[in-house]
């Protein structure tokens, strides 16, 4: 008679899951984890969504990304980091796993699967802080926007397009590209007249924005 061998490992049950070194928090709306407290853990989004801000030393606030499930926030514990250097708040009602430092370096070890996973992670984020910052030098205002919807409703991924939370407002859209609430609200508008997007409480991003970012519409090349 064989005997059983070791269970397969699969790494969303082993976030999903209270075990060793990990706890499942439920984060209400407007509740964070801050910068500036003890970096003793790495978080993974079960549910909901969370605003990643950095606070300057002279009081100024930056919103640096928008968050969801599949992702995780606070690795810098991983690289030596001793206080969180950004705050996540939850701008929806979330469910998230805190892991331990300690696990999370056991389970990278031990759970080839879970290492893959997360360096695919780290490497499609490094990705996307290049991208953002090659938008940030190279593109106006309007096309930085246009760029944070389609990414906010997740174009390119598996599935529909989602619609955009009514909870991220102008003010944050804002904050992510760098520049003022009124500009976006004109560009919100503009976007709504060409029929890129509905804007009604929740923001639908329609495939004709895409479409205006790939192929260069005149209306996004300049501000």
């Amino acid at each position: 008679m064989v005997g059983a061998g070791k269970a397969v490992f699969n790494p969303q049950v082993f976030l999903a899951k209270v075990g060793a070194g990990k706890t499942i928090l439920e984060l209400k709306e407007s509740q964070n984890v801050a910068q500036g407290d003890v970096a003793d853990a790495v978080f993974y989004i079960q549910k909901g969504k969370v605003k990643v801000t950095v606070l300057s030393d002279q009081g100024k606030e930056a919103v640096v990304g928008i968050l969801g499930p599949g992702q995780f926030f606070g690795e810098g514990c991983m690289n030596g980091h001793k206080l969180r250097i950004s705050t996540a708040t939850a701008i929806e009602n979330c469910v998230i796993t805190a892991i331990t430092k300690d696990a999370m370096l056991a389970a990278l070890h031990d759970e080839p699967k879970f290492s893959e996973m997360f360096m695919a992670y780290l490497l499609t984020r490094n990705s996307r802080i290049e991208e953002d910052l090659i938008d940030q030098l190279f593109n106006s205002s309007e096309r930085r926007l246009a760029r944070t919807l389609l990414l906010l409703a997740n174009f390119g991924k598996a599935g529909s397009p989602q619609p955009i939370s009514p909870n991220i407002s102008q003010e944050t859209l804002a904050e992510m590209i760098g520049t003022t609430r009124s500009r976006v609200s004109h560009f919100m508008n503009k976007f709504r007249k060409l029929g890129l997007i509905d804007y009604n409480g929740k923001i639908k991003v329609h495939n004709s924005l895409l479409s205006a970012v790939l192929h260069e519409k005149p209306q996004l090349k300049q501000d």
